[in-house]
């Protein structure tokens, strides 16, 4: 019976940890080849900020590596120094994508705000979900133990939206350098295409993750009912 819980695990974990590999070799090979626009990652994001109309929304240099993100609170596009500094293919890449985020903000894009929506229940679920529904499971309270189910299910329910959201963010992103003309049609356009790709790749593999570990706890705690 939980055999295929199992083997979701083990094939969400390999799948992430080649995601992750995949993510920073494809960054660190095309942070080595310079963008024919000769621009950084911050004049790429505030170029497409611009073009929306969106100059409001400030660009800033963040640390961390591959720390990019927007935060639509405080409505800042945070680039990690690779990216903010950079003048190479990954760098546009990168930027663009994120201000992609900017992008369906603005357009209203219903499964960001969704995402944006479920952030306080998934911090909640990610921090105590799993220990409360072992707790549930220790002392044999269905209850508590479906508590600590529903909490994690939210954390799972905020990995699968965010595939559909970074899925459109690169897509966004691939569209407005192209109209732009910010991006080479060869191997520049390539290039961006497989950070990206690789970079999705990792909410793919977390969302599988986070549905095997659900269903493995699942099974475990409530299977033991019958």
């Amino acid at each position: 019976m939980l055999l295929l819980p199992i083997l979701l695990l083990v094939g969400a974990a390999a799948l992430g940890a080649w995601a992750q590999r995949a993510v920073l070799g494809r960054f660190q090979r095309y942070a080595a080849i310079p963008n024919r626009a000769g621009l950084s990652g911050a004049e790429v994001a505030q170029a497409i900020l611009a073009a929306r109309e969106l100059q409001d929304i400030r660009v800033e240099r963040t640390e961390g590596r591959l720390s990019d993100h927007y935060d639509p609170r405080q409505r800042v596009l945070r680039l990690s120094p690779e990216v903010h500094d950079g003048r190479t293919v990954s760098s546009l890449g990168i930027a663009a994508h994120e201000a992609g985020h900017a992008l369906q903000e603005a357009m209203n894009y219903a499964p960001l705000g969704m995402r944006n929506l479920a952030v306080p229940t998934a911090q909640l679920g990610n921090l105590i979900g799993l220990p409360v529904l072992l707790l549930g499971a220790f002392l044999h309270s269905p209850a508590i133990a479906l508590i600590g189910f529903i909490l994690y299910a939210g954390v799972v329910l905020f990995q699968l939206v965010s595939v559909p959201v970074e899925l459109d963010a690169s897509r966004r992103a691939l569209t407005s350098l192209q109209e732009m003309h910010l991006l080479d049609p060869g191997e520049e356009e390539q290039g961006v295409k497989e950070v990206l790709g690789a970079a999705s790749m990792t909410y793919v593999a977390a969302a599988l993750s986070g549905l095997a570990v659900l269903l493995y706890y699942g099974l475990q705690v409530f299977g033991r009912r019958r």
